[in-house]
């Protein structure tokens, strides 16, 4: 399956990048890092559905998506085009990414930033908060409970680092709630199958209680899906391939949201 062999790599990073870099080094580096944005409120807007676009140079499932793909212009279209936040897959091995093209997609806009990847160590929390960026990713799927309980709690008595817990299943949302997440992403892609359905939304949606932010992820391209999810009452949706394989992004993200062309807010 591919999330073992992601794992399996992350591991192998993981003890070369502490060899390079130590805890110690690292959580310093972090704490003397400038302050975030508030991702958090960006994607809450009171009526709407908010757009966290992504960037993803590839996918092991796809190959690469955008030739020559540019982090910081890309975010600035994002931005141009109405998105409240910008995500950014930073996997090397699996999806092509970096850590500099989160830097780069941060310092060209003045949106949020949450950094999408395979975490699995308390480590790359802090690699987090050092890169800077705004918010970060938990898969379910991939940490036991009290692993996620421990991450939370680090994430936010110390990092101020707000974590978007993903889920597919019930199982995976009641060990999110349980552990205290209060942002939930909820991923219409099933990571076994690839098969994608916007159901799993309507179906989880409604077990989530009052509160939490809750973000759909995976299988939006048009106006109708927005609607629904507004219907389900849903705070935001994660759209990546339609837009990254879009030849105008700016464009696809307006006609998403029904936005009028408004001038870019400067960083």
């Amino acid at each position: 399956m591919i999330l073992d062999e992601i794992v399996a790599v992350k591991r192998k990073e993981l003890r070369r990048a502490k060899e390079e870099r130590t805890p110690n080094d690292l959580r310093a580096e972090a704490r003397s890092a400038e302050p975030l944005r508030d991702f958090a409120g960006a994607i809450r807007q009171e009526g709407e559905v908010s757009i966290i676009a992504e960037i993803k140079r590839a996918t092991p499932r796809i190959g690469v998506l955008r030739e020559n793909l540019d982090a910081a212009d890309l975010a600035r279209r994002y931005q141009e085009g109405g998105a409240r936040a910008i995500s950014v897959l930073t996997d090397r091995v699996f999806f092509r990414g970096s850590a500099e093209d989160l830097q780069a997609a941060r310092l060209a806009v003045n949106l949020p930033t949450l950094r999408k990847d395979f975490v699995i160590d308390e480590y790359q929390l802090w690699e987090t908060r050092a890169m800077p960026a705004d918010a970060t990713l938990l898969i379910a799927r991939l940490l036991e409970k009290r692993q996620m309980e421990e991450y939370l709690a680090l994430a936010r008595e110390e990092l101020h680092l707000p974590i978007l817990v993903e889920t597919h299943t019930e199982k995976e949302l009641e060990l999110a709630l349980d552990a205290g997440a209060r942002l939930i992403g909820i991923n219409n892609r099933d990571l076994e199958t690839f098969q994608v359905s916007v159901e799993t939304t309507a179906r989880l949606r409604p077990l989530i209680p009052p509160g939490i932010a809750v973000v759909s992820e995976s299988g939006f391209g048009r106006r109708e899906d927005l609607d629904l999810l507004k219907h389900l009452q849903v705070d935001a949706a994660l759209i990546g391939e339609e837009l990254v394989k879009s030849p105008d992004p700016t464009r696809t993200l307006r006609e998403l949201l029904h936005a009028h062309p408004r001038n870019p807010r400067r960083h």
